[in-house]
């Protein structure tokens, strides 16, 4: 299996998830509140080497409309200057809507979204990662299932 980390890059905050030893699961681990680049690559690094992880699965918020703005750019230049600095391949994944249904799952908890933003940020790293592993184990079924016959 394959030991993948999860990241929804924000300006104030990255959220942080990582799966579990089986790749079925993905959970949000830490909210690193971002102040510089090289503080936030440190932290990086050692949950990187913490849990030995071998691919950055970065969330690309897209517009609706399914083009790139603004922000989504500005997303793409901070994942490519962190995976260059952790040494790490990464993809990307579509996270829209992923920080709305993040709210949603806490509204369910009897939880205030607007105190609990660094769990937000954590649960929607957590969603991008678990749309990649179940993106990965849906292809390897389907690549398996033609090699069959």
């Amino acid at each position: 299996m394959i030991s993948a980390l999860g990241l929804d890059l924000g300006r104030k905050r990255i959220g942080v998830a990582g799966c579990d030893g089986t790749g079925l699961i993905a959970t949000g681990i830490a909210t690193i509140e971002r102040t510089s680049f090289a503080q936030d690559v440190e932290q990086l690094k050692q949950i990187v080497e913490d849990r030995q992880v071998q691919v950055l699965v970065i969330g690309l918020p897209y517009s609706m409309d399914g083009s790139l703005g603004f922000q989504a750019r500005q997303v793409q230049k901070l994942a490519k200057r962190l995976a260059k600095a952790l040494n790490l391949p990464m993809e990307y994944m579509d996270e829209r809507l992923t920080s709305y249904q993040a709210e949603q799952l806490l509204k369910a908890e009897n939880r205030s979204p607007s105190r609990h933003k660094a769990l937000i940020d954590r649960k929607a790293a957590a969603l991008i990662l678990q749309q990649w592993l179940d993106a990965r184990r849906a292809q390897s079924r389907s690549s398996a299932v033609s090699v069959e016959y």
